[in-house]
């Protein structure tokens, strides 16, 4: 693949509830550099600030890469919600309907849907509620379903969790149903790969996992999370990187974009982790990918 990109953004998401978050952080980078951190509003993000970004300021051939699930599991079981017909055959008919069901849910979250009736089953929650659809697929392990990537990130060492499974401080399905909406509300203004073809200029948006970036700069999966200036300077000399200024504690969060963002911009020219082995046509509509899952 040429150089394509000439901008690398990555932004760790949150699904946690309230308007403005310090669990969001977002990270960019040029063709060369140190990446930067984006200045947050005050009082932190908002999930309706980055939709902002996205609709304007993050246009031009800037790689995005957002830390949450675009899909749900759908190949294990033939259907994301195999009990509810009809329902969404592809990742863009879920994102439609997690935000019509969430319409009334403010700051772009997503508890009228684990709460709704046709689709809580599904889901664990707090409160040692465990849909009785959780495991669907017969499995017995208690980690709920998974899609075709993130058997993929397993084989890599890492441990990812169900987007189904929403308790736990490791848990992701809140960040990614949330960002479902922001997909949905996007209608089509950046394409998602690989529900979409990559077009010859343009931004595109990509679903990372931040463990894959520490991985790649030499930590195991298990210490993926760096929380000082010294540790995320030494992962990015490990990926090429000219390293940020400052020094002493930073949080995991702005650490996780800010490498994450670095990492993008030296794997993005690399044909192979467009065309992984694993993903056909059909997962790519329904499922999607990590970007670096292999």
């Amino acid at each position: 693949m040429k150089p394509r990109f000439t901008r690398f953004a990555a932004i760790d998401w949150s699904g946690a509830a309230g308007e403005r978050h310090p669990g969001i952080a977002m990270a960019v980078c040029e063709a060369d550099g140190p990446p930067r951190l984006a200045e947050a509003p005050r009082g932190g993000w908002s999930r309706g600030d980055i939709l902002h970004l996205l609709r304007g300021e993050l246009a031009g051939d800037t790689l995005i890469g957002l830390d949450l699930g675009i899909s749900l599991p759908f190949v294990d079981c033939g259907a994301y919600f195999p009990s509810a017909v009809p329902g969404p055959t592809d990742a863009k008919g879920l994102w439609a309907l997690v935000d019509e069901v969430c319409a009334a849910d403010p700051h772009l979250a997503a508890s009228s849907f684990v709460d709704d009736a046709d689709f809580a089953p599904y889901f664990r929650r707090h409160g040692g509620r465990e849909g009785a659809q959780f495991r669907c697929d017969g499995a017995t392990h208690g980690r709920g379903r998974f899609r075709v990537t993130e058997r993929a990130q397993e084989r890599m060492g890492c441990k990812p969790y169900s987007n189904f499974n929403l308790v736990g401080a490791a848990q992701v399905g809140k960040a990614s149903l949330t960002g479902m909406r922001v997909l949905h509300r996007l209608a089509g203004r950046i394409p998602v790969w690989p529900i979409d073809p990559v077009p010859a200029r343009g931004p595109v948006i990509v679903e990372i996992y931040t463990a894959i970036a520490a991985m790649a700069a030499g930590r195991p999966a298990a210490r993926a999370k760096m929380r000082s200036h010294q540790d995320l300077n030494h992962a990015l000399a490990c990926i090429g990187s000219p390293p940020v200024t400052g020094n002493g504690s930073l949080d995991d969060h702005r650490t996780d974009a800010l490498l994450a963002a670095a990492w993008l911009r030296s794997v993005a020219d690399d044909a192979w982790l467009w065309h992984p082995a694993g993903l056909t046509r059909a997962i790519a509509r329904t499922e999607g990918w990590t970007f670096g899952a292999f």
